[in-house]
């Protein structure tokens, strides 16, 4: 009996593993009172699949999943944002992915590779004094139209599931990092981009100093 016991508790512990690194600015409550909206950028996303499914796609349609997959991550976390802005417990407004968007393509930036902008020039695009950039890679696409697309060609199969995510809120006055959140799971990543982020910000919304 103890050696089932034993099997199911490593079980458990292994079926869900986070790791979490968080940077704050010694001055993050000052760039947080001078900050009125901050804008959440589409992140550089990776899908790490298997060589026995990349095989089932073409380069095309792999940068087409990443980029699927960049949005939905960006409008899980306007969702996750908003979900505290009602609860007050967020000190900033934070602009519509829609508009944020939008506004890049009006002036010819590829909303998926910005790099070659500095934040205060991508601050004084988009009228905002934060921006919300970063990385992610998961072994699991979570954008419905590739999750159906690879699970046409692997049965519903993925490998264990695994996601890391690396995101910086960074000052547009100074271009300053006020906060570096990196965290990385494997096990349940949920159903969709929501319960990632949902998954992936979990505890932090007390330590980022954009929230209370």
């Amino acid at each position: 009996m103890k050696r089932v016991l034993l099997v199911f508790c490593f079980l458990l512990t292994t079926a869900f593993f986070a790791q979490t690194k968080l940077y704050v600015h010694p001055d993050a409550d000052t760039y947080v009172s001078e900050t009125k909206t901050m804008a959440i950028l589409p992140m550089k996303v990776q899908v790490k699949l298997r060589p026995n499914e990349l095989k089932n796609f073409t380069s095309e349609q792999i940068e087409q999943m990443n980029k699927d997959e960049a949005l939905d991550i960006q409008k899980g976390m306007y969702t996750w944002f908003l979900t505290r802005k009602k609860r007050g417990t967020l000190l900033v407004e934070v602009q519509n992915p829609t508009t944020t968007n939008s506004i890049l393509k009006k002036k010819g930036i590829d909303i998926h590779n910005y790099s070659e902008y500095l934040p205060s020039e991508l601050g004084e695009i988009l009228g905002v004094e934060t921006i919300i950039t970063g990385s992610f890679e998961t072994s699991k696409p979570m954008s419905n139209a590739a999750a159906i697309g690879l699970a046409v060609f692997t049965g519903g199969m993925f490998a264990t599931s695994a996601a890391t995510m690396n995101m910086d809120f960074t000052n547009t006055s100074d271009n300053e990092l006020v906060v570096n959140y990196n965290k990385k799971i494997s096990g349940t990543l949920g159903s969709d981009a929501q319960d990632l982020i949902n998954i992936l910000m979990r505890k932090v919304s007390r330590r980022i100093p954009y929230t209370e």
